[in-house]
């Protein structure tokens, strides 16, 4: 995909969408063939490396990967880790860093008052827009979501998608996001990519596209 690009992964359940982000993140080792991300193979690269690579690449996972008794403004933090020495993060538990930019963060997705909060007495909906702060805070150059609409109604989740496209574009960055709404898809994606059984078989630009489309070819379904 190309800078400045905002491409959907679409498919049904079990497709493998999930995997492929996992892949591109380097968190799964693909069975055969070779990716490049950024211009790197995340199955090749380790330590300092991946860690770098990593810093590099947001990702906003199905499962949102909160420490769910930890502070809101911490499990925020956590999108700077792979940039921080273990110092300046052990410090920051303590006391936490960057409070300015993770208030400024959840402020943009509607949350500035739950700073302090623990994180497991938010709502599903408000979990996922810590996620998305977390992400705000990391400034990568690629973003990757899974389902980053889920657990939102539909008008924050309208609100998050450009938020994430804003993010990823922001310098000449992209954004790749699994999405199993159709409608979603194609309002703030540029270019759709259809799965099944981890086969691509459309690829295909937005423009054009009708929610019976992506229905007929990719299998989605409401």
């Amino acid at each position: 995909m190309a800078a400045g690009e905002r491409v959907a992964v679409v498919g049904a359940s079990g497709a493998g969408k999930s995997t492929l982000l996992g892949v591109l993140n380097g968190s799964v080792e693909p069975r055969a063939g070779s990716v490049l991300v950024l211009g790197t193979d995340p199955s090749v690269v380790r330590g300092r490396e991946l860690r770098r690579l990593r810093a590099r690449v947001g990702t906003v996972r199905q499962h949102l990967e909160l420490v769910g008794p930890l502070r809101v403004v911490h499990n925020v933090n956590a999108g700077r880790l792979a940039s921080w020495s273990p110092l300046r993060a052990a410090w920051s538990l303590l006391r936490p860093q960057g409070v300015e930019d993770v208030r400024a963060a959840l402020t943009r997705v509607g949350l500035a008052e739950r700073l302090f909060e623990r994180t497991d007495r938010l709502s599903g909906g408000q979990r996922q827009r810590v996620a998305l702060a977390r992400l705000l805070v990391q400034h990568p150059e690629l973003v990757l979501a899974d389902e980053p609409a889920s657990a939102l109604d539909p008008a924050l989740a309208d609100s998050a998608l450009s938020l994430l496209g804003e993010l990823a574009l922001a310098d000449g960055g992209a954004l790749l996001a699994c999405l199993h709404d159709p409608e979603l898809a194609l309002r703030h994606c540029d270019r759709v990519v259809g799965l099944v059984d981890g086969r691509i078989t459309v690829d295909s630009p937005t423009a054009g596209l009708t929610v019976a489309d992506l229905e007929e070819f990719y299998g989605v379904r409401r």
